[in-house]
């Protein structure tokens, strides 16, 4: 099932775990940054306003009239196909190299398009015309016979193609009779032939992603649609360095003109953690394995001190947020910013996030390097942050920027810090120290008990999302999730109905209903829709909960995949895309709501 309410972020993520691009349904590219993910983006029609002739890659068919998309199994290798009114055909596929050669992974700084004539005899222009300086102008030039320089910073990209350079450069429409190739990558000869090795690298990394996903774990029901989550939020991976970023785009509104456009192409602690969760359940232990290395370094780095919120996929801890003024926005919503000004903010949960990935490496035999008692020494002053920061006041994983309160759901995190710690020690032979968490993990529950807990005369009261005030957020939910409570104790029964009865709106959720920064929530929170799915199959309303998941399901692209917000109203998808919290949402729902797979008959 296809939302139809999308048109501009009907667009197909092709990446390498370097570097990324997003090709719209015309087969353009729209979104492409250099030389990573929180690079200058090159391509940048998306935000282009109305302007879709500069930051684009695209071929222009003569007399098109279709295009149709998808992706070659169990890859994030995309077909697209024009047609033309004289029945004239050409398929173009897209792809960024990705597989082992000489002991290594190559995945360059590349983007591979092979242009296929299909039937009869199709005509196109190429419009290749990269942008530098966040859209400030046009890449300068240079050319030889068989490939384009354009100058878009210190590190040009080259066209290598055998397709006929001057056609390329002077847009010329010309007739295409064979396959012709295309290589945007790094400044350097292409070495080999050009064909054939464009070929080879089609095959290998096409070979290399089947494989990954032969190696996953899915649930019977939905394997489609967790697949193709489950390759997009490995594709949210930098791999060089393990960082996960929450999205693959900048400045896409929350909700139309609202100016809630922030960048996303950076590593949030928080999100994350529910990123290598989820491919955690389903097996893919060689995204959590390199995030786990980025966070001992984030922890070498703050020397027992405060965790921001957020990193660039680096490391880098300054963030600073900038606009970029020749850029008017997606569909003209600017601003369009650069950096984010979160890392300032104070975001207690994060301690916790940090320690619960963590603890897996010190029990799961399948990893390559299982931690010991000195990584458990540097994991405890992660914890003794969580136990000092537990009942101060933060911004909350919402980011408000200007309120602080001592957040439940923060608290809760800490606590589940401390319980996690406990575990791990106990699994050591740490006995002095599994008491000492403990009983911490004890202290927090008991403050939480107390200072969250608001009453509510017959109706038995509610957790609320802060210990100051008795307003509540879908972070609620979440507490069933960390072990904090049991599904069927009887205040998390009636703080799930105080939260579905405030903050559900038909069949979505919003993530508070309170006035912020930027005025009330016009727009449903994905990955909170997810949260109330899962509660609600929590609840026993299983009929109910499998309803909501294939509402959901209906309103992804036709690349199944989702942004951070929906229109709860007419649909639309809002908010940066694809959004790692939102893919996260499929695949935990898919597998607690699947038939097993002894079910198959």
């Amino acid at each position: 099932m296809v939302g139809t309410t999308t048109p501009d972020l009907e667009l197909w993520p092709i990446g390498n775990c370097q570097v990324s691009a997003l090709v719209d349904r015309e087969g353009a590219i729209a979104w492409a940054c250099v030389p990573r993910v929180d690079g200058d983006p090159v391509f940048c029609s998306l935000l282009n306003g109305d302007n879709r002739d500069t930051g684009i890659w695209r071929f222009e068919m003569v007399g098109q009239v279709s295009a149709t998309q998808e992706y070659i199994r169990n890859t994030p290798i995309l077909v697209t196909r024009l047609e033309a009114a004289d029945g004239s055909v050409v398929e173009v596929l897209d792809f960024c190299p990705r597989y082992e050669d000489k002991g290594r992974m190559y995945r360059p700084v590349a983007i591979s398009r092979i242009v296929r004539p299909v039937a009869g005899s199709p005509r196109i222009r190429v419009v290749l015309r990269p942008m530098r300086d966040y859209g400030a102008a046009l890449a300068e030039t240079t050319h030889g016979s068989n490939h384009i320089r354009y100058l878009v910073g210190p590190q040009a990209l080259r066209l290598s193609t055998d397709a006929p350079v001057g056609y390329i450069l002077e847009q010329r429409v010309f007739r295409i009779g064979q396959d012709m190739h295309f290589f945007l990558g790094p400044d350097e000869p292409f070495a080999g032939n050009l064909r054939e090795e464009i070929r080879r690298m089609e095959q290998a990394t096409r070979s290399y992603w089947q494989r990954w996903v032969r190696g996953l774990a899915t649930p019977f029901q939905w394997q489609h649609e967790v697949i193709r989550c489950a390759i997009t939020l490995k594709l949210c991976q930098h791999e060089e360095t393990g960082a996960i970023v929450a999205a693959l785009t900048t400045s896409i509104p929350e909700a139309p003109h609202s100016e809630r456009n922030w960048d996303y192409r950076y590593c949030w602690i928080r999100d994350s953690y529910y990123t290598v969760q989820a491919l955690n359940r389903l097996g893919a232990l060689d995204v959590l394995e390199k995030y786990l290395g980025y966070l001992r370094n984030i922890v070498d780095g703050a020397k027992g001190g405060q965790i921001q919120p957020l990193y660039s996929v680096m490391g880098v801890a300054e963030l600073g947020e900038a606009t970029a003024p020749a850029l008017p926005g997606y569909r003209g919503m600017g601003p369009v910013r650069i950096g984010n000004a979160a890392y300032k903010q104070v975001q207690h949960d994060c301690y916790g996030q940090i320690v619960l990935p963590t603890v897996q490496a010190f029990i799961d035999q399948r990893l390559l390097r299982i931690a010991d008692g000195r990584d458990f020494e540097s994991l405890e002053q992660v914890g003794e942050m969580a136990w000092a920061m537990h009942d101060q006041p933060d911004a909350g994983l919402w980011e408000f920027r200007t309120r602080q309160e001592v957040q439940t759901y923060s608290a809760v995190m800490s606590w589940a810090a401390c319980d996690r710690l406990a575990m791990a020690a106990d699994w050591l032979g740490k006995a002095d120290r599994a008491e000492l968490w403990r009983e911490r993990a004890n202290a927090i529950r008991a403050r939480i008990e107390q200072d969250a807990w608001v009453e509510n005369g017959a109706e038995g009261g509610h957790y609320g999302a802060s210990f100051e005030s008795d307003y509540l957020d879908a972070s609620l939910l979440q507490m069933v999730e960390l072990r904090f409570l049991a599904p069927d104790n009887p205040r998390f029964a009636s703080t799930f109905a105080a939260v579905e009865q405030q903050l559900r709106r038909g069949d979505f959720m919003l993530r508070y209903a309170a006035e912020d920064d930027f005025g009330a929530p016009e727009t449903a929170f994905n990955v909170c829709t997810f949260w109330l799915i899962e509660a609600l199959h929590m609840a026993g309303r299983g009929d109910e909960a499998r309803r909501l998941f294939e509402t959901m399901l209906s309103h992804t692209t036709r690349s199944g995949l989702l942004s951070e917000d929906l229109d709860y109203n007419d649909g639309e998808l809002w908010g940066n895309f694809p959004q790692t919290y939102s893919l996260v949402g499929v695949i935990n729902c898919a597998g607690l709501l699947s038939k097993p797979w002894s079910d198959v008959r």
